[in-house]
């Protein structure tokens, strides 16, 4: 299944074509059942700029043309209906968040409305015109959003529900909420028509739900056989990290609570969901019992074939999902539309046609100088549309600074994409060179019709610093323990028992890299301007896990800080906020900031050619998010 989730791609409320395209994908390759993303079923029930119209039949001819096109590919589509109560967000809704009982948001510092029982009954019927219209839109069903401390379980949960009326106290009363709206939209739409809940666990948090409480409430439904299956997932408003979880959680981190849930549901279909990442993970869930059905988001968000190709045997072509969170939950959280950091053509596939290419009408030679990210997906994609593509790499290697990512803790799967990228790459009968420098004259007697540069870039080694903007160099950097994170990574460098890491980028470049430094013993002492250790990592929902397991290691840090000078044996740091200075004495100083472009060969070469295109670092250093969709760019344009 392709599990529900917040694409947050509506215009005006409305679905066009950039949700038919991303939902048909899918479809095409080879999800068996769809849950589109959430409708709000309730003026204060809006929480996205992209969010559909509620309570509005403007919506139904653009789901109309979805689940038309997705039952032409064989799948099932349900929509999911939700209310997320006191967690809501004024900045899109416009309304007081209602809740059980007028609690605080976990969302913002707002507090919430105690709903009257005119409202809860308000709320109710809004539910069930939203079934009624999703049956009017041609979705098989609706999905009913009970997980992550949302409406329906707000009332289950005795913390969040303290109402002494017949909506609270007793288990009966807290379930009645969600029982009323089961009953009378089963009544509405019928017995063909699906009704799914959607519950989650979140171990740790004394106030969520704990699995026995959560087993007693969907064995009180299941037993009146009120839905026809419930799916599981992870996290709440309480721990929002575990809801998507990075790639710093175990996979399959939902599965022991559906195999518990499964044990005592006797009616209702189970399903997994939560970091179910592959293929293989699926087949072990359904193998062993744990339960009926799997849901992989990400995993078919990163290759929408994943069904199909995992179901002809071609298993080792899935492109694999790294769990960064990038560009899904991270676009998501800034309330854009979602994409994909390995498949930039997740949201534009009514521009793009999908993850497919046409074949070139005329196919030529392409060299592609460069290895990196940027590098390797501009020679797949040149290779897929029948190109005669050489790839040069100078390193032994192939995946540039991108590889040397993969070494940070956890961060194995960006090693197994870059192997993805090898296989394909053989499959496609691109010639791969390592060890293979190129220089202008090498790139010109090459004859290539078209050439990619995708070089990269380089450490800076200056030491610069976004709020010392007159300080070009930092002072003492030309001493010989100064080395970048790159060094450290490749293992150029050997940093001494005790390191600074000055961290100007706030991203994984330096919090990985900490964690990396951290667990094998040395004493790391983070620098960085930013008002917390990962501050742009907040966008992936990943930064609180980093920071804790950093503090584990003995990680310290000086946030909203500078480097003014390093002696050689310490730095001297300033505080940005009262500018008191302190001495931090190191053996080392890691140096985390913006890398340069490598242009030495590309200016020699001379980029104003219309044969010469130059992606990725090269062009400007940034994320490999960006390497990654400038080389699609570019293999599509050739």
């Amino acid at each position: 299944m392709f599990g529900a989730h917040t694409a947050n791609m509506a215009e005006g409320g409305l679905p066009g074509a950039r949700h038919l395209g991303y939902y048909r994908e899918r479809a095409r390759g080879g999800a068996a059942m769809i849950v589109v993303e959430p409708m709000p079923v309730h003026a204060t029930a809006v929480l996205t700029r992209g969010n559909f119209l509620h309570s509005d039949d403007a919506v139904i001819p653009g789901f109309r043309a979805i689940t038309d096109a997705v039952h032409a590919d064989g799948a099932v589509v349900l929509h999911q209906m939700y209310h997320v109560g006191q967690h809501g967000d004024f900045d899109n809704s416009y309304q007081p968040a209602w809740s059980p009982s007028g609690l605080p948001s976990y969302h913002d510092a707002d507090g919430s409305h105690q709903m009257s029982e005119a409202e809860i009954e308000e709320s109710i019927e809004a539910y069930v015109q939203a079934a009624v219209r999703a049956q009017a839109c041609g979705f098989d069903g609706v999905e009913l959003f009970a997980a992550y401390h949302a409406l329906i379980d707000q009332f289950w949960l005795p913390w969040s529900n303290r109402r002494t009326d017949r909506w609270g106290g007793s288990l009966e009363n807290r379930l009645r909420f969600g029982r009323e709206i089961m009953e009378r939209t089963r009544t509405r739409v019928g017995d063909d028509f699906v009704i799914g809940l959607a519950v989650s666990i979140d171990p740790g948090v004394e106030v969520a739900l704990d699995i026995d409480s959560l087993c007693e409430i969907v064995q009180w439904y299941d037993e009146r056989q009120l839905m026809d299956y419930v799916t599981c997932g992870t996290g709440s408003y309480f721990s929002f990290d575990k809801i998507i979880p990075t790639y710093q959680w175990a996979d399959k981190l939902g599965v022991p609570y559906a195999e518990r849930l499964k044990a005592v549901v006797r009616h209702a279909k189970v399903q997994a969901e939560s970091n179910v990442r592959t293929p293989e993970n699926a087949d072990y869930i359904i193998a062993s019992g744990q339960a009926d059905m799997v849901s992989i988001v990400r995993g078919q968000i990163a290759d929408p074939y994943l069904a199909s190709k995992a179901l002809s045997g071609r298993g080792d072509e899935v492109r694999g999902c790294i769990s960064c969170n990038q560009m899904c939950w991270g676009r998501r959280s800034r309330d854009y539309w979602i994409s994909c950091l390995v498949n930039p053509s997740a949201g534009r596939e009514w521009e793009w046609g999908g993850d497919t290419f046409e074949r070139a009408v005329e196919p030529t030679t392409v060299l592609v100088v460069g290895g990196g990210p940027a590098g390797l997906e501009a020679a797949r994609v040149a290779g897929e549309r029948g190109h005669r593509v050489t790839l040069a790499e100078a390193g032994p290697e192939l995946g540039g600074a991108f590889r040397l990512a993969g070494l940070q803790p956890r961060r194995s799967q960006i090693t197994e994409l870059i192997e993805w990228y090898e296989r394909e790459l053989e499959r496609l009968d691109v010639r791969v060179l390592v060890n293979q420098p190129m220089s202008a004259d090498d790139i010109e007697s090459f004859g290539a019709r078209h050439v990619v540069m995708a070089t990269g870039s380089q450490p800076a080694g200056t030491g610069f610093q976004r709020q010392l903007a007159l300080q070009a160099e930092l002072p003492g950097v030309g001493h010989p323990n100064v080395c970048s994170v790159e060094d450290v990574l490749s293992f150029q460098a050997r940093p001494g028992t005790r390191v600074v890491l000055l961290d100007d980028t706030g991203d994984w470049r330096g919090g990985g890299t900490a964690w990396f430094l951290a667990e094998r013993g040395h004493q790391v002492t983070i620098v960085t301007p930013h008002p917390m250790v990962g501050f742009f990592i907040q966008r992936t929902a990943g930064d609180f896990a980093l920071r804790s397991r950093l503090a584990s290691l003995g990680t310290t840090w000086h946030t909203e800080s500078a480097v003014l000078e390093w002696t050689g044996t310490a730095a001297r740091v300033r505080s940005l906020l009262d500018a008191s200075e302190h001495t931090v004495e190191a053996d080392t100083l890691v140096l985390c900031t913006t890398n340069v472009a490598e242009r030495a060969v590309i200016d020699e070469l001379g980029e104003d050619r219309d044969d010469v295109y130059v992606v990725g670092d090269a062009a400007a250093p940034r994320l490999a998010v960006h390497a990654i969709y400038e080389g699609r760019l570019v293999g599509m344009s050739l």
